[in-house]
C-alpha cells in the first residue's frame, strides 16, 4: 500500500484554505495535523480549533498526531473536532490499552507512535489493537529535519512483528521523507508516508504528491 499524508505543519497558515484545498484536489490519502503542547514536546503548534476549520474543508480524513502529554484527556475533543485516525505516543501513556480502547469506542482509528529511540519490541503484545504505527524518523517537534537512516531497518522489523501477530496496523512514518526516502520506505514495508516541508515547499505540491505514491 502506497499511502501519502500531507502534514499541514509545513503549509502556509495565511493561505491554510488553498492548502487544504490542494490537498483536496490531490491524490494524498489523509490530511496530517500536528498538535504540540510545548511540553512533551519543545514546540507548540495549534489545537483544537484549527482541527475544526480544516476538517469544515477538507474532503480527505484527518489524521490527528497528538504529540501532547495527558492525551487521554482531549481524545473525545479532538473526536469532536473531525479526527478520523488519533495517533498518542507510547511515551506518555501510562495506561496504553486504556488509551486505545478509548480511541477505538468513538469509532475511529487507533494509532500509536513510536519516538526514534523508542525500539518497536515493546508494541508486541498490543500489535493486535492497533490500525497503525506511527514511526518518528526525526525527533518530533519541528519539521524540516534530516531523515534518521535507522528507521528503514525499524520499520522491516515492525512490519514483521505485524505480520507475526496479525495485526491489521499499517505503518505510517513521519519526518524528513522525500523521493529518495519515499521509496527506501515502502520498500521496506511502510504504508503511509507523512510528509511536509517537501511537499509545500515544492514547485507543483500536486505533482510531488503523484510522484510520491507511484515510487
Amino acid at each position: 500500500m502506497k499511502l501519502v499524508a500531507p502534514s499541514i505543519l509545513a503549509a502556509n497558515f495565511n493561505l491554510l484554505g488553498n492548502d487544504i484545498e490542494m490537498i483536496n484536489l490531490s491524490e494524498a490519502d489523509f490530511v496530517h495535523c500536528d498538535v504540540m503542547d510545548g511540553v512533551f514536546v519543545p514546540n507548540i503548534s495549534f489545537g483544537i480549533p484549527v482541527i475544526q476549520a480544516v476538517n469544515q474543508i477538507s474532503k480527505k480524513p484527518l489524521d490527528v498526531h497528538l504529540m501532547i502529554v495527558n492525551p487521554e484527556k482531549y481524545i473525545e475533543d479532538f473526536y469532536r473536532a473531525g479526527a478520523s485516525i488519533i495517533t498518542v505516543h507510547y511515551e506518555v501513556c501510562q495506561h496504553l490499552s486504556r488509551t486505545v480502547q478509548q480511541i477505538k469506542d468513538l469509532g475511529i482509528k487507533a494509532s500509536v507512535c513510536l519516538n526514534p529511540h523508542t525500539p518497536v519490541s515493546l508494541l508486541e503484545e498490543i500489535l493486535p489493537e492497533l490500525d497503525m504505527v506511527l514511526l518518528m524518523s526525526v525527533n518530533p517537534g519541528f519539521g524540516g529535519q534530516k531523515f534518521i537512516e535507522n528507521t528503514i531497518p525499524k520499520a522491516e522489523t515492525l512490519k514483521e512483528m505485524i505480520l507475526r501477530r496479525n495485526s491489521p496496523a499499517l505503518i505510517e512514518v513521519d519526518g524528513g521523507v522525500n523521493f529518495e526516502v519515499g521509496k527506501k520506505l515502502y520498500d521496506s514495508g511502510v504504508d503511509i508516508l507523512v510528509v511536509g516541508s517537501f511537499i509545500f515547499n515544492s514547485e507543483n505540491p500536486m505533482d510531488t504528491i503523484s510522484k510520491l505514491k507511484s515510487l
